[in-house]
């Protein structure tokens, strides 16, 4: 409420008082009457104007941890969310820029500035850990996108930087790449795509589309820029709001529409701060865009060029990518891909949660990504950790104590996973370790083994330097971190293992969700967190007995020879465990030491301490526990128990 206003009821009785005063004293003084009467008159008349005018929407102030549309509820966040989808579609007078304030529903027109000469690059090169270049998570539709928006549920940040200089960053929405007619020419390769980004560029105060012919090869047409084989060019026009801060992260939004919406001729994009919005025309280069559009990113990452946006430590933010696709309620699916050149700092630490469309919001994936002690994660993702602990994509956890070749995960030829287990005997006959991974994607094959450690791409020893990578054919790298081998495709699909002397932790994360082909001792993302099913289909059931964990089901994942991605010949002899081996199983000093060491690691959930005490005593390492501090507790757990009869449920 304004000063103005406030005072209104005041100034009202008060007058009424005088009014009345005046009144008494002079009933026969038509004059006096006449006189109070136009003083309220007036006073009324201005004091009603002055409440009448509309307010200036206060300004976001600068903050450390801000929270976006996603974590705000009530009537007036809801309104403003409204307000904003409605502007954004909303048709334009015209081409050109324009803004509007909150609740304000009209487009006032503005001055056009000028897109910085600065291209925002497509992913290319070797993808990191952290966001971008490939890297992200965005939302794919089974239709066709006709606008989407970007936003931030909350944002916990104490300062950015883009190669020294402070809240330097880009917001990008971007497109998918895709075929378009644009590229037509006699020498144009058949897989020249097109590529569209609503941008806000913190360094230009600048809102505007640039726009992209991916593998053009040829010189550029007129009026486009060449980056290698690529062209690109700006918009004609740029929205310039005002300077912003990362600390004002949090309420900014980037919403991008294509042509036609709302009866608009030419794309759009639209940038929202706090209650305000400013919009820019585009110039409809890509007409089929609406044919080609399903999959979208969103994220803040450099200023263009391929650089970095740089957060300070302890930084994490929640990022939300909402699509309207004409699907209705129908959630988008989550894909493990990036599609900008530009990159942050941070680590994708949760895999999206997928929402359905109500009367406010369109469908929508939300993440979180930081780099506070980033376990990295893909749109599902799986374990096969110490000795030997397994963690299905649908969060059911199980120790598989078995010694040979098994199948871990597949999701179709073009994406396979082996692990090779060796039994502990003769210290511990009763426990297996991870002693190879293998992997095929697409036709490569990659294997890395301990004792020693080696790295074997296609059959054939590679050196890979600590920090280096290697490009393979059809998109497939290997990533060196220290101990971590990252291997991935173009496709989102990844593998993480961890060679640690003896052993080897495994991470495996798949691209796209949902996935009903993969399958192995990992699962399917999706399928019963309940239940451990064989590769024939068969369903164990609770209580899973041993005989059944270790035939059944164990044997049925098992490798056959002529099938292994492991270039070296075994020598580990396939087998089972003689007998349940658990924590509690270890002799009392073994027990008591290794159960200190998990607690002064801080490990608390209960599962995982025993598997910790476990790890602890077997591997010998004090720094197993490590893997158990921040895991996600285990949705189920299943323990199988000695008895003579099987229990399968087909």
């Amino acid at each position: 409420m304004t000063k103005t206003s406030k005072l209104f009821p005041f100034t009202c009785a008060l007058l009424g008082k005088v009014l009345n005063a005046s009144l008494s004293l002079a009933q026969d003084t038509g004059k006096l009457l006449g006189l109070a009467t136009l003083m309220l008159s007036v006073v009324l008349i201005g004091v009603g104007k002055a409440a009448a005018q509309p307010q200036p929407e206060p300004q976001p102030k600068p903050k450390v941890v801000v929270g976006g549309h996603g974590r705000v509820i009530g009537p007036p966040a809801q309104q403003r969310v409204a307000w904003r989808r409605a502007m954004a579609g909303a048709a334009r007078p015209k081409k050109g820029c324009f803004t509007a304030t909150y609740p304000d529903k009209t487009w006032h027109e503005a001055k056009c500035g000028t897109p910085p000469n600065r291209p925002y690059k497509p992913r290319g090169g070797i993808r990191p850990f952290s966001v971008g270049n490939g890297v992200d998570f965005s939302a794919q539709v089974t239709g066709n996108t006709s606008q989407a928006e970007g936003s931030f549920d909350s944002v916990a940040t104490s300062g950015e930087s883009d190669g020294g200089t402070a809240n330097s960053f880009s917001l990008q929405l971007n497109t998918n790449f895709f075929s378009t007619a644009t590229c037509a020419g006699a020498s144009v390769p058949a897989n020249c795509l097109g590529w569209e980004q609503f941008i806000y560029a913190s360094d230009f105060n600048a809102v505007f589309i640039q726009y992209w012919m991916i593998n053009y090869v040829n010189p550029c047409p007129g009026g486009w820029n060449t980056f290698g084989s690529d062209c690109w060019k700006n918009s004609t026009n740029s929205a310039t709001p005002p300077g912003q801060t990362v600390a004002a992260l949090g309420s900014m939004v980037v919403d991008g529409a294509v042509a036609g919406v709302n009866g608009n001729p030419d794309d759009a994009v639209t940038f929202t701060v706090g209650g305000v919005g400013f919009t820019a025309s585009g110039d409809n280069v890509f007409p089929d865009l609406t044919n080609g559009w399903n999959i979208s990113e969103f994220n803040v990452v450099g200023d263009g060029g391929g650089s970095d946006a740089t957060f300070n430590a302890g930084t994490t933010i929640t990022v939300r990518t909402a699509v309207n696709s004409g699907m209705g309620a129908v959630p988008p699916t989550c894909d493990s891909v990036g599609f900008t050149g530009e990159t942050n700092n941070l680590t994708l630490v949760t895999a999206p949660v997928l929402t359905q469309a109500n009367d406010l919001n369109w469908p929508s994936i939300a993440f979180t990504e930081t780099n506070n002690a980033p376990t990295p994660v893909s749109c599902s993702t799986a374990d096969s950790i110490g000795d030997t602990h397994l963690t299905t994509f649908a969060g059911l956890y199980y120790d598989f104590q078995a010694s040979g070749d098994f199948l871990l995960a597949s999701a179709g030829p073009d994406f396979v996973v082996q692990a090779r287990q060796a039994s502990g005997a003769p210290n511990w006959p009763n426990a297996s370790l991870n002693k190879g991974i293998g992997t095929q994607m697409g036709k490569t094959r990659v294997a890395v083994y301990v004792e020693p450690d080696r790295l074997v791409v296609d059959g054939r020893p590679n050196d890979l330097a600590d920090g280096k990578g290697l490009e393979l054919p059809g998109g497939v790298q290997v990533l060196r971190h220290g101990n971590m081998y990252a291997i991935s495709d173009e496709k989102g699909n990844w593998v993480h293992a961890q060679l640690n002397g003896s052993y080897i932790n495994a991470r495996v994360g798949l691209g796209h969700t949902p996935q009903p082909q993969a399958r192995g001792l990992l699962g399917k993302p999706g399928g019963s967190v309940n239940q451990l099913v064989t590769a024939n289909g068969v369903a164990l059931k609770e209580p899973v007995a041993f005989t059944d964990l270790y035939h059944s089901y164990g044997d049925s994942w098992r490798v056959q020879p002529n099938q292994s991605l492991f270039t070296e010949i075994s020598t580990i002899r396939a087998g089972i465990p003689d007998k349940l081996f658990f924590a509690r199983h270890l002799s009392p000093q073994e027990f008591t030491r290794a159960r200190a060491i998990c607690k002064a690691a801080h490990v608390t959930n209960a599962q995982f301490l025993d598997s910790c005490t476990l790890d602890t005593a077997v591997l010998n390492d004090e720094g197993a526990a490590q893997i158990f501090v921040k895991a996600a507790p285990p949705r189920h757990v299943v323990k199988p128990v000695l008895r003579l009869t099987t229990h399968l449920n087909q």
